[in-house]
């Protein structure tokens, strides 16, 4: 009987570091998980993963010959009474050039609404080269019953996509956004509208209170 004494000790202790490795491994991943949205954020700033663009002080100066076209998507997701849409379909750019486009929203609710919106760029590869200068993706927009509104966003495209061949076959960078209700965000009467079905209690299109470039011109 005491021969196996030993045994039973030494696994107990074997049991008992297994414990606190496991212990550990499972607080290590829990602080990785506070720590992975913002880590996962400056990763793709850093590296332009999965199309997300990157933000510059002012366009570089030097222009090269090299000619690009940007297109323009916009989506809006549910639960957003917007309409969003690009202004132009597309900008033909030499490399290096600054690009000035717009986009237009428009409130459909009764009451004001505000949105914050997500980007990206593809081709996916093409994120760590486009850089903005100024958007309206950089804060949330506030839009007030009906009101219509042109919002711009500078860009270029930086010349050291020139050095990247892996960047050769580009000839066309598509920038998308999706305006969401903004996070938090309640406008007296927003309870009332969320429990309605859609439409219910709206006669007839609100009167638009618009802010518009005076050269905007509509997408057919």
């Amino acid at each position: 009987m005491s021969a196996r004494a030993p045994s039973i000790d030494s696994a107990r202790r074997r049991n008992a570091r297994t414990g606190v490795v496991l212990t550990g491994i499972v607080a290590g991943m829990i602080g990785l998980s506070f720590a992975s949205v913002p880590l996962y954020r400056l990763f793709c700033q850093v590296t332009g993963y999965g199309g997300t663009t990157q933000v510059a002080e002012a366009a570089p100066g030097a222009v090269a010959e090299r000619v690009i076209k940007v297109r323009f998507n916009a989506d809006t997701a549910p639960g957003l009474p917007w309409t969003f849409k690009p202004v132009q379909r597309e900008i033909a750019l030499k490399v290096g050039e600054s690009g000035l486009a717009y986009y237009r929203a428009r409130n459909l609710a009764d009451q004001a609404v505000t949105g914050t919106s997500t980007f990206n760029v593809t081709p996916l590869k093409a994120g760590q080269y486009f850089s903005k200068v100024q958007c309206f993706c950089f804060t949330e927009q506030r839009l007030e019953a009906g009101q219509e509104l042109d919002m711009a966003v500078s860009f270029f495209v930086d010349p050291e996509i020139l050095s990247d061949r892996n960047l050769d076959d580009v000839k066309t960078i598509t920038l998308s956004y999706t305006f969401f209700r903004a996070p938090g965000f309640r406008a007296p009467g927003d309870e009332k509208a969320e429990a309605e079905p859609a439409g219910a209690g709206h006669h007839g299109p609100q009167q638009s209170s618009a802010a518009r470039r005076p050269d905007a011109t509509e997408i057919n």
